[in-house]
């Protein structure tokens, strides 16, 4: 199990076209992923999971991936967070 603390800087949070991105992106992956702000954990594959969280910029995130490919889960997750959602994988070839 990986777990990492992401600050978002995203100017829209993790609302909407964000949002939807990021499990987009989680949905490829087989490993189990949550994301926690507070002390609210959902399941990041669920749109609804997500948004309820009501991340907004500046809000500190923690991304728990559990599984066989949580390592090229973990890089890709931080990646997209951390390039503010510019930097989206196209295809399964992560690495």
């Amino acid at each position: 199990m990986l777990e990492a603390k992401i600050t978002v800087t995203h100017e829209a949070g993790l609302q909407a076209r964000p949002a939807a991105l990021f499990v987009q992106v989680a949905n490829r992956f087989t490993s189990r992923i949550w994301i926690t702000k507070g002390t609210k954990k959902v399941n990041a594959k669920s749109i609804l999971g997500v948004m309820s969280l009501g991340v907004v910029q500046g809000d500190e995130v923690t991304i728990t991936i559990d599984g066989e490919d949580e390592g090229t889960a973990m890089f890709t997750m931080k990646k997209l967070i951390i390039s503010n959602f510019s930097d989206i994988p196209q295809n399964d070839n992560f690495g």
